[in-house]
């Protein structure tokens, strides 16, 4: 059963493309905009591509709860999980999209690597490992929600990697290390029809059974965890991406002339400081970006510092 889809994300694409044409932007600027609209088309596409496959299976099954793009929030912890299966018998599959194209390689210590044609390989973090970070935040949250199996188990967690159907997957002997766990996304179904096949032994079964829950708990559960969903904040930016205003030419007094008036153009020390901040150089308080960016964009109306919607009225 579905119980909650992915988050839109319509808005953070914009917002870089918006960014990439922007003339304001220095030159690591520009390279942050463009790994970041990158990574977030690909990995996008990644999930909605997963999520197909997984809905296809899973959406109108009674036997299993299915979350997309769920942000857990605990304290200080964090944890993203692209898919979530929540199964009656006290299992929870978290399932990590990678939509790699090119050609995905593991090696024997189990380090990942990708490499696109035409480009260098290089090294990326294990998927499997940040998967497991996330069971640690979700053990929390059933812990906090007093899910439990019907005996006194701990759950059963199963971690799978996710990747585009056009990738390539090289991998290592599965005597040596076993990457059974990495599955082509539209190959799920039957990588989980062999793994419940498996798993199906006389104790694994027992288990399995005496933790049954009704079809109605599990939902129940799906709801509860999706009530934890916290979204990211879309249009937050890192520190260092405000635009860079230029820098303003001043006049000053001759050196052969005293003036006792202050000269009114100058911009003073207070006003550099929040040149390239998010911050009304009028009343100081925080505005948001399109207010900072309308100003960027009107340079000469207001000389290069930034207000906030009721102060820039006053330069009509």
């Amino acid at each position: 059963m579905l119980i909650k889809s992915a988050d839109d994300k319509s808005k953070r694409i914009a917002l870089l493309e918006s960014l990439q044409a922007s003339p304001r932007l220095d030159v690591r600027q520009k390279t942050w905009v463009r790994e970041e609209l990158m990574r977030l088309t690909r990995g996008f596409q990644g999930e909605r591509d997963a999520a197909h496959y997984l809905d296809n299976y899973l959406a109108d099954s009674r036997n299993y709860a299915v979350l997309h793009d769920l942000r857990l929030v605990l304290g200080d912890d964090t944890a993203q999980i692209d898919h979530l299966l929540i199964g009656r018998t006290y299992s929870f599959y978290l399932l990590e999209t990678k939509n790699f194209s090119g050609n995905l390689r593991i090696n024997e210590s189990g380090e990942y690597s990708v490499r696109y044609r035409g480009e260098r390989e290089f090294g990326i973090p294990s998927p499997l490992e940040q998967s497991r970070r996330h069971e640690r935040l979700l053990t929390k949250a059933l812990e906090m929600f007093g899910m439990t199996g019907r005996v006194p188990t701990r759950p059963t967690f199963h971690h799978v990697v996710l990747v585009d159907p056009k990738a390539t997957i090289t991998r290592p002997s599965n005597r040596t290390l076993d990457t059974s766990m990495v599955v082509k996304a539209d190959q799920f179904r039957s990588w989980h029809e062999k793994h419940i096949e498996q798993d199906n032994k006389l104790v694994s079964a027992l288990a399995g059974l005496a933790n049954m829950r009704a079809s109605e708990t599990v939902e129940q559960w799906g709801r509860l965890l999706a009530r934890l969903h916290r979204p990211s904040d879309l249009m937050q930016l890192p520190d260092f991406m405000s635009p860079q205003p230029p820098v303003v030419a001043v006049a000053r007094p001759s050196s052969k002339v005293a003036s006792a008036e202050p000269v009114r153009d100058q911009v003073t020390t207070d006003n550099d400081d929040i040149k390239h901040k998010l911050i009304c150089a009028n009343c100081r308080e925080k505005i948001s970006f399109a207010e900072g960016k309308f100003c960027w964009h009107n340079e000469r109306r207001f000389g290069g510092l930034q207000y906030c919607r009721t102060h820039q009225s006053a330069f009509r």
